[in-house]
């Protein structure tokens, strides 16, 4: 999260000149996300550009900013943390507040996802990784509005509950589970939530009953935490994240392609990438997500605190010094990448 009020859009430009070139390298270096559609697709330009997928491969993704994606397969639509809305809580600018009230826009997200009852806005199943706002404040009203399944934590369950999704909708996980959602196969896994500087969760807590509807972000607590590593038929596989740490004792064994990694928050997750590619052997591609300023709209190119960009700049460094041949993918908005 950035509590800077200095922002700017981040380009591939930027990370190259704060990590250097001797660092990136030829040979799986730092790949801006318009670079790496171009050579999973022929050029396209205005929204076809953004929103048609790429036709090689299995599926399409196109990152919703934060942690958050839509993955098209031949037969299925699936979200992973949609959160599109993007209020403001204070937090880009250094007032954060607590008592922030949550809020919806569905114009907002018709015209990031396609309106309800239309072919480009169904949505069959959506994927919670925890339920801190900035990942699970959309998800009610997606659900009620696409009919989409939501598989979740136990306490994003009671959550969705008061918040108006129908219980058959809804699906609890807990980590390793393995599943057909159409024609992908997901493995829930185990996973941890970042930490603040002090050490501590933002807004910690679980719910094992219904609570009262939720008023603002922080009646939103993290419930525990959830990563999803996705397989197509031809074996390839993603694993996404949603907060910038891990069990690293949860990956070892997982044979993962392309990972989406969340930038870190604060310096406290100890040895962040260095963890992360010796329990995953070094996979050949991350994508770097929850680097933006999500309390900007979802427009490109999108936002980043220049402590944002320090940041990035220190994780590709040190992606690139333990794994050379591991690519590193800075992604745009809603732009079609092919990663399985």
């Amino acid at each position: 999260m950035t509590t800077s009020t200095s922002k700017r859009a981040l380009s591939r430009r930027t990370l190259m000149t704060g990590a250097g070139t001797a660092a990136l390298g030829v040979l799986g270096g730092v790949t801006g996300a318009r670079a790496f559609a171009d050579r999973a697709a022929p050029p396209a330009s205005g929204a076809a550009a953004r929103e048609t997928p790429a036709p090689a491969g299995f599926a399409s993704f196109a990152w919703l900013g934060t942690a958050g994606w839509r993955i098209r397969t031949p037969t299925t639509t699936v979200l992973l943390d949609p959160y599109v809305t993007r209020f403001d809580t204070g937090l880009a600018t250094g007032r954060f507040s607590a008592t922030t009230r949550l809020s919806v826009d569905p114009a907002a997200l018709d015209a990031a996802l396609g309106a309800p009852g239309t072919p480009d806005g169904a949505v069959d199943s959506i994927l919670v990784t925890h339920t801190h706002w900035d990942h699970f404040a959309d998800v009610p009203h997606l659900a009620r509005t696409r009919g989409a399944t939501v598989f979740t934590t136990l306490t994003g369950y009671h959550l969705a509950l008061a918040m108006g999704v129908p219980r058959e909708q809804l699906a609890v996980v807990r980590g390793g589970e393995e599943m057909h959602l159409g024609d992908l196969v997901v493995r829930v896994v185990p996973a941890l939530h970042s930490r603040t500087a002090s050490g501590g969760l933002l807004f910690p807590g679980l719910h094992t009953t219904v609570p009262a509807k939720p008023r603002t972000i922080a009646d939103l607590p993290e419930g525990d935490t959830l990563s999803y590593l996705l397989r197509s038929p031809q074996g390839r596989s993603v694993l996404l994240l949603g907060g910038s740490d891990y069990d690293d004792q949860a990956l070892r064994g997982l044979r993962v392609d392309t990972v989406a990694l969340p930038v870190p928050s604060t310096d406290v997750t100890a040895d962040y990438a260095g963890r992360l590619l010796t329990a995953l052997d070094r996979p050949g591609r991350i994508v770097l997500v929850h680097w933006d300023d999500f309390e900007s709209p979802l427009s490109n190119p999108p936002l980043a605190a220049e402590s944002t960009e320090t940041r990035m700049v220190g994780l590709v460094e040190e992606i690139r010094r333990l794994s050379p041949r591991t690519e590193v993918v800075v992604p745009e908005y809603r732009t079609p990448l092919q990663l399985l």
